[in-house]
């Protein structure tokens, strides 16, 4: 992505102007009549989001009025690139309590724009972040930007060896090694739910274990696992047209999971990383695995197929299990994995699981703090049964009975997770509706936060 937060200027800056709706009566009030006459054609009344251009005599940006509502918060700068012409601009005011970091930040991700079948637009308004760690702010919004990236790129332009393709770049970018098992040679190297959900699909989209290891020996080792169903027909359960057309998002999870990594990588944070991605097509040929298989897992599980719409927790049933081979001090998985995580908390807050307590508390923390929501659900064991299977170790579709789908989900990933501090993330990474700053599209969700945790964790 183009730089859109800058160090310095060569030129000029346009100020601009954060103002809660408190503040904004009496700002306008010692205003120019430039700024007054502008802030009242445009109804400028500081609510969270409202921007106006104040322009000189000349027709030039003078500045700019931009509301932050009635609580000030960083992330509000999302809904500033989008309502400003070309040019640069720095934050003049803001309230104290507003970080100018996470400001830069939210004016990176708020610039965001999937143009890549498009004609490529006019210059982005750029910002001069003063004071700031411009660098890290970048790392940041480009992992995000790659995230999103990926989850918007069709399923004919990222199929799994395009999601190998991405791997092999950041691991070469930050000294990393890579190593990836395809087709046939993941039933020699152990890794038989990966192959038994992606074995339908054609030879080039052949499925395939990614794992990149990166840090230096003797640091604590952080597990990240991501789902990398590059698209998801339902198999033999076929999903309908409606449910099928958002699918080329379901690596979302495998997105997430190398932006994080990229994240950690390029702040060179003290800690060994363990990335293993999953990367299947879930097609539909002779080959396909069927309802009622009883397919094997690397663990030494058996798992009957009850549902092969059921797949994501299948392959990373396999990732978990290899993520606990590692024996990490912290693992943490994410997946675009169940509907029933949408209907309990809807697009915009992913649900997080895990038994540990302080694990918990600390996401919750950093996610408040980076303005990245997410929600604790429970790990319910009275629903732990409904994965039983009566004829294999358990099953990949819960009794009807539990009707909690993503806590089940999550339980049935648990019994595969390794011992200690484990989370799983149940993500969207998808904004279904256009605002300012959050295009319909795909979304980086819960990273942030998380990247802000292992920041200061591992110090």
């Amino acid at each position: 992505m183009s730089e859109v937060i800058l160090e310095a200027a060569e030129g000029a800056a346009v100020p601009v102007i954060a103002l809660t709706q408190a503040e904004t009566p009496a700002f306008l009030q010692a205003a120019s009549p430039l700024a007054r006459g502008a802030a009242a054609l445009a109804e400028f009344k500081g609510k969270a989001g409202q921007a106006v251009s104040v322009l000189s005599p000349a027709g030039e940006v003078e500045q700019v009025l931009f509301g932050l509502g009635d609580a000030p918060e960083a992330m509000t700068f999302r809904a500033l690139p989008p309502k400003l012409p070309a040019g640069t601009y720095r934050i003049a005011q803001a309230p104290a309590q507003v970080d100018r970091a996470q400001a830069a930040l939210a004016f990176a991700l708020g610039s965001y724009r999937f143009d890549r079948y498009k004609a490529r637009d006019a210059d982005k308004p750029r910002l001069v972040a003063e004071d700031v760690d411009v660098a890290e702010v970048r790392h940041l919004a480009h992992a995000c930007a790659l995230a999103r990236d990926m989850v918007n790129t069709p399923a004919n332009d990222l199929g799994p060896l395009q999601i190998e393709t991405i791997a092999r770049e950041i691991a070469e970018q930050h000294g990393a090694q890579i190593t990836v098992v395809t087709g046939e040679g993941l039933l020699e190297a152990n890794y038989p739910a990966v192959h038994a959900v992606g074995r339908a699909a054609v030879a080039e989209r052949a499925p395939r274990m990614i794992e990149i290891a990166w840090g230096e020996a003797g640091r604590p080792l952080v597990a990240i696992v991501g789902k990398g169903v590059v698209f998801d027909t339902g198999g033999l359960d076929i999903k309908p047209s409606a449910g099928m057309r958002l699918m080329k998002k379901d690596m979302g999870g495998a997105a997430h999971a190398l932006a994080l990594a990229r994240m950690v990588m390029a702040a060179r944070l003290p800690v060994r990383l363990a990335v293993l991605v999953p990367a299947v097509e879930n097609a539909i040929s002779g080959d396909a695995m069927r309802p009622g298989d009883v397919i094997a897992s690397r663990k030494g599980l058996s798992i009957e197929v009850g549902n092969t719409d059921a797949e994501g927790r299948l392959i990373l049933a396999d990732a978990l299990t290899r993520a606990a081979e590692l024996e990490p001090v912290l693992t943490l998985d994410f997946a675009t994995l169940t509907g029933a995580a949408r209907i309990a908390l809807g697009p915009e807050l992913p649900p997080f699981y895990t038994d540990d307590e302080d694990l918990a508390a600390a996401i919750e923390a950093h996610a408040r703090k980076t303005a990245d929501p997410v929600w604790r659900m429970p790990l319910w064991k009275g629903y732990a049964p409904a994965v039983d299977s009566d004829i294999a170790d358990l099953k990949n579709d819960p009794d009807g009975w539990a009707q909690a789908g993503s806590v089940t989900a999550a339980l049935f990933l648990q019994r595969f997770a390794p011992a200690g501090a484990w989370a799983h993330f149940d993500i969207f990474a998808w904004n279904p509706r256009s605002q300012p700053g959050r295009p319909t599209g795909g979304e980086a969700q819960a990273i942030r936060g998380l990247y802000n945790l292992l920041k200061e964790r591992f110090r």
